[in-house]
């Protein structure tokens, strides 16, 4: 999702940051008008706003700064909990010194400001404020639990790092890794860290070169993923820049001068067409605030690459806020009715929102220079939402009888927590990571992972729902649904009808899942090349590493690596078995007679026959094709007829998908029908289907659709038919 901020200071020397940052202002609600209080603009919060006078009786100013954020956004909040939790950082971190020279408090007291103009309840800021205490300081987990409760002490352990002396080079990769799981409980725990990066990100100037690359590199491949998967496009946006500027300097700066070029123009397109909005909707009795959003550097250099030479109005875009969710559509009705739409761009994000829970109506409009304004409509709370996520919902685990209007800071922990966004990533992420075998894999397999930022639902056969990256497959449906289970799947259905595991799922498909009954099943080693998620891969990868393959002449089954068919054909029928075929009589009485192997007619079908050479009568199906192809020829029909005997011999073809032991089942099928197999051949695996063909001695015709039936229920099997070809084994 793209979304829009002010220009972010950076790292080095860059142009001086908007007197208001929209990108940290989560909604503009009548509360806030009511109030009228004047915006803190973080990025030039230096070391005496922060700390403002130091005396014994009375809290820093910055504490009175984050109590002001913190009121607008929960008016009866209890501040009690935030002054002893600065009390206890400020004692516990007194003495140290950030890289830039300041008192190490002042970082606790900025990623908590930040959290606070978000909209953060007050248990996160009061964790916020201690959330380098334990790691940093003589402050124990303990001890923070005694004063604070469960559930303060649970967020500021999920951020603490773990220590280099114990985990090494792995320090890292683990940490992060106890942060998710922790996350996967409560994801405020990724809150903070999402502030605690943005402000370190602001103040990286300080470091060398090198190690301001490996924190951005970090930052771009994890945290500003898990910014966007969590909503919080706020704090996202402005890492992206941050990023930005120190790994690719040369682009910022050029993208820097585009901006400043655009603010230097006398006119502004933008706000020409902001005005033609407002009065369309105040002709049409509609409250709403028109806003321009200018975009952000790294969304500004997007376009400029995508469009070619950037216009007037592509430096930002139009934000609608209305109060209802009705209004959404009213304005936009109005916007189509009264403008000329680009129908390309509208999408509907409110009725299908994001599953990060992203909502607005996207357009677009035009005038007649050309001039082309994207336009974002949303409710108040929609945009609040947009701009903090996650935050944004206060403390999401309270229960509407357990919230408090202090935002739930002394409410016990219960240990049993739900996020209520379910996101499907975050579950999929928390299974995987358990089977990731060392740092080096999970710190690889996490970066791919967030790489996927476009999810897609499926729905299965009972009515549930998957959660999965735009381009799973089959695979990794079953994987996702079954875990290890899914080694024994042997297809899918896809809206009703069957495919194979490689099959690209869409948003909205129907999948049911086709699973094996034999413990011993095994994945296929080719599921890999199909595998999306982390999740199926480092399953099936875990397998193959216990179950390493031997050469491929050697591989057993019908596996889909198999480059022939397995060696399993039963033994040659012994003398007894091979009964003599149907009979059937032709006239004139006496020819003979020989049942066709393009069509193996068994009684009671309707047959027909043609002679052929030597006085031979060939008996076919009345439906069969040769049949057809022969009266087309000019070939007489003889009359022909069954005889006395019910024995017969029929050809089948059972359509199967691949997987080990399955033609010893179909023959173990086949022999307790009472059925002998005169030969069978299966053909190689072709995208894990096998086709198997077997001639068969019936002791009575009768028994035809029961055997097929119970060749049909073998698992694997999804289809068993006639042949409908000449068969060797039939002549």
């Amino acid at each position: 999702m793209s979304a829009e901020a002010t220009n972010p200071a950076t790292p080095g020397p860059a142009m001086p940051a908007p007197e208001r940052s929209p990108s940290l202002e989560p909604g503009v609600t009548p509360a806030h008008r009511r109030k009228a209080r004047p915006r803190i603009d973080l990025r030039r919060l230096g070391r005496a706003a922060l700390l403002g006078p130091a005396t014994r009786d009375r809290l820093p100013d910055a504490i009175g700064h984050v109590a002001e954020a913190h009121r607008a956004h929960h008016p009866d909040a209890k501040l009690e909990p935030l002054r002893r939790a600065y009390v206890l950082a400020e004692s516990s971190h007194r003495g140290q010194m950030r890289k830039s020279g300041e008192p190490y408090i002042t970082h606790p007291l900025a990623v908590t400001l930040i959290l606070a103009e978000l909209g953060a309840e007050t248990t996160t800021l009061t964790a916020s404020l201690l959330h380098d205490t334990v790691e940093d300081t003589e402050v124990t987990l303990d001890q923070v639990r005694e004063e604070f409760g469960d559930e303060v002490c649970y967020l500021v352990d999920g951020v603490t790092k773990l220590e280099k002396v114990d985990y090494g080079a792995a320090a890292e990769p683990e940490t992060f890794r106890k942060m998710l799981v922790a996350t996967g409980n409560d994801v405020r725990v990724m809150s903070i860290k999402l502030a605690d990066r943005l402000h370190n990100m602001r103040t990286l100037g300080v470091m060398r070169p090198e190690k301001q690359a490996r924190i951005a590199k970090v930052t771009r491949d994890v945290l500003i993923p898990l910014a966007e998967r969590l909503g919080v496009q706020a704090l996202k946006t402005e890492l992206e820049d941050l990023v930005f500027a120190i790994l690719h300097p040369e682009e910022y700066e050029h993208t820097r001068e585009l901006i400043a070029e655009n603010a230097g123009r006398g006119d502004d397109p933008l706000a020409e067409i902001a005005e033609e909005v407002r009065v369309v909707l105040r002709d049409a009795g509609i409250q709403a605030e028109v806003l321009i959003r200018p975009r952000h550097f790294v969304s500004v250099h997007r376009v400029s690459r995508k469009r070619g030479p950037m216009r007037g109005a592509d430096f930002g875009r139009l934000l609608v806020l209305v109060n209802e969710d009705a209004d959404c559509y009213g304005v936009l009705g109005e916007l189509h009715t009264c403008l000329t739409p680009v129908v390309s761009e509208f999408k509907d994000f409110i009725a299908v929102p994001k599953f990060n829970l992203y909502q607005s109506l996207h357009t677009a409009v035009t005038r007649g220079d050309g001039q082309v304004a994207e336009v974002l409509i949303r409710t108040h709370q929609m945009h609040k939402v947009a701009e903090a996520g996650v935050i944004a919902l206060g403390n999401p685990y309270a229960s509407p009888s357990e919230e408090q209007p202090d935002g739930g800071g002394d409410r016990p922990f219960d240990g049993e927590r739900a996020d209520p966004t379910r996101p499907g990533w975050l579950s999929r992420l928390l299974d995987w990571q358990q089977g990731a075998p060392d740092p080096d894999t999970f710190w690889s397999t996490l970066r791919e992972d967030l790489a996927q930022d476009r999810e897609i639902t499926v729905f299965r056969a009972d009515g549930g729902s998957l959660g999965l990256p735009e381009g799973a497959s089959c695979v990794d449906a079953a994987y996702a649904q079954y875990g290890e289970d899914a080694h024994a799947c042997i297809g899918a259905r896809v809206n009703g009808r069957l495919a194979t595991l490689s099959t690209v799922l869409k948003d909205g498909d129907t999948v049911q899942l086709l699973m094996g009954q034999d413990p011993a099943s095994e994945p296929s080693r080719e599921w890999l090349e199909h595998a999306h998620t982390a999740a199926a891969r480092i399953a099936i990868q875990r397998w193959m590493a216990t179950h390493p393959a031997p050469g491929d002449e050697e591989t057993s089954g019908t596996s889909a690596t198999s480059p022939r068919p397995p060696i399993e054909a039963p033994a040659r029928p012994t003398e007894a078995q091979v009964a003599r075929p149907a009979s059937a009589v032709a006239d004139p009485p006496g020819a003979s007679v020989r049942m066709a192997g393009c069509c193996t007619p068994v009684p009671p079908d309707e047959v027909t026959g043609f002679a052929v050479r030597g006085g031979v009568v060939t008996v076919h199906r009345v439906e069969c094709a040769g049949a057809a192809r022969m009266k087309s020829a000019g070939r007489a029909e003889v009359g022909v007829r069954w005889g006395d005997t019910s024995e017969c011999r029929v050809t089948l073809v059972a359509e199967s998908f691949g997987r080990p032991h399955l033609l010893a089942d179909l023959t173990e099928a086949i022999a307790a029908e009472g059925v002998a197999v005169v030969s069978a051949t299966v053909e190689p695996p072709s995208q894990q289907r096998v086709r198997h063909t077997y001639t068969l001695q019936l002791p009575d015709a009768a028994r035809l659709q029961a055997l097929m039936r119970a060749m049909r229920n073998v698992p694997g099997v999804y289809d068993v038919s006639r042949a409908q070809h000449p068969a060797a084994a039939a002549q």
